[in-house]
Order: structure tokens, then C-alpha cells, then sequence
């Protein structure tokens, strides 16, 4: 796996580059701004890139933006943001453009290495990773009227896994249940969510945007 990690902070930038490094994983290269980040991903044409959400020069939002301009110039690379705390309407703008191969994690996660890496290697493999946090922060803002209300405790623990990035043989020996009550609760949750079939639109992706979508606007 060739990675760019793109970090203002260097202690941290350089710490995940020794982290990674450790892990037999290739750190083609790391930058403290997006302009350098992009130049990194046309230059090295990484598989991964590890993105701070707050970055130079405003410290907004300009990693995300450099994220999805990356993925624009360079389709299918894997992105892994890091942000200092929960920001769910930024997890909702990248999943927006398209879930595979995309993950939002809380920078205090990378303490937790395995965690961390399990992570980063399931957005490398294809899948999506939300922080367990932002689950658990967007299950306390759901507030009445809103469709997640139709969602029985054991869907929204289904759905809040979902949002994880976790497939079903995953979510099933968490929950202790088995892979037919999984796929049963997820055809309940489109069901109550109006998720119809489509050929344009991928139904467990859709209910996941609806929750974090859901978490973003009451949190404002």
C-alpha cells in the first residue's frame, strides 16, 4: 500500500509515517497543506492518502476539500480523514461524493493502533470506516419526527454499525445474532427509511448518509 499523509501538525505527521512504516506500509510522501498534498497524489499516485481535516491556511475545511479534489484527480483512491473531534456534517460531505473506499476517524484513534489500522486497511480494501464516536454522538441528536424514530433499538444498533463501515458477518457477531436477523433488520431499516430498490443508488449507502445527514442538521 503507498500512502501520502497530508498533517500540519509534524509530530503527529511524522509519528503516523513511523507508525505506518512499521507496518511494512510505503509513506511515498508527507505534507503540512493541501496545495502540497495534491502535488504528492499527481506526483506519487498513492493507493491511500491520510487527510487532517484542519489545515492551513484557514484551518476549516480545506482538507476535506483537498480530499475530494484528490479523488476527483485520481479515481478510487482510498481517503482516510482525521479530525480533532466529531464534525458529522464533513463526514456527510465526503460520503456524499461516493462511500467506497472512504473513512473519518477521530485523531485520538490513532492511540488506539489497531484500531487505526484496522481502519485505514478497510477504506484501503474498498470499504467505508465512520468513527464509532460520530455514531454514538449522531444516536444522542436524533430528535422526534425524524424517520431514524421509525427504527426499532435493535435497528438503529444495526444501522449505527452499518455507519462503521462494518458488513454483515461483522455486525452480526457483534450483536450476537445471526447473519439472516442481520439481513432481515436491514431490510426493515430501507423499508422504514423509504429506501426503494434502484439501480442507481446503493440502499445500505443511502440509509447511512440519512443518519449522518440526520446528526448534522440537529447538531447546527
Amino acid at each position: 500500500m503507498r500512502i501520502v499523509i497530508a498533517e500540519d501538525d509534524p509530530l503527529l505527521r511524522e509519528g503516523l509515517a513511523l507508525l505506518l512504516r512499521a507496518e511494512a506500509l510505503d509513506v511515498v510522501a508527507t505534507t503540512a497543506d493541501p496545495d502540497g498534498f495534491l502535488e504528492a497524489v499527481d506526483t506519487h499516485r498513492p493507493d491511500t492518502a491520510i487527510v487532517d481535516v484542519r489545515m492551513p491556511p484557514t484551518h476549516t475545511d480545506e482538507g476535506i476539500r483537498a480530499a475530494v479534489e484528490a479523488r476527483r484527480r485520481q479515481p478510487g483512491l482510498a481517503v482516510l480523514v482525521l479530525s480533532a473531534y466529531v464534525e458529522q456534517a464533513f463526514a456527510t460531505e465526503l460520503l456524499a461524493h461516493g462511500s467506497a473506499r472512504l473513512g473519518y476517524m477521530l485523531k485520538e484513534r490513532v492511540g488506539r493502533v489497531q484500531e487505526f489500522l484496522t481502519a485505514l486497511h478497510r477504506v484501503a480494501d474498498g470499504g467505508t470506516a465512520i468513527d464509532p464516536e460520530v455514531v454514538a454522538q449522531l444516536l444522542t441528536r436524533t430528535r422526534p419526527g425524524n424517520r431514524l424514530e421509525r427504527l426499532s433499538p435493535r435497528e438503529r444498533d444495526v444501522l449505527s454499525l452499518m455507519a462503521e463501515g462494518l458488513g454483515n458477518a461483522a455486525i452480526a457477531e457483534r450483536l450476537f445474532v445471526t447473519d439472516g436477523a442481520v439481513h432481515k433488520h436491514i431490510r426493515s431499516i430501507f423499508a422504514k427509511l423509504d429506501l426503494a430498490p434502484t439501480d442507481r443508488t446503493d440502499r445500505r449507502v443511502a440509509a447511512v448518509l440519512h443518519y449522518l445527514e440526520s446528526g448534522a442538521r440537529h447538531s447546527a
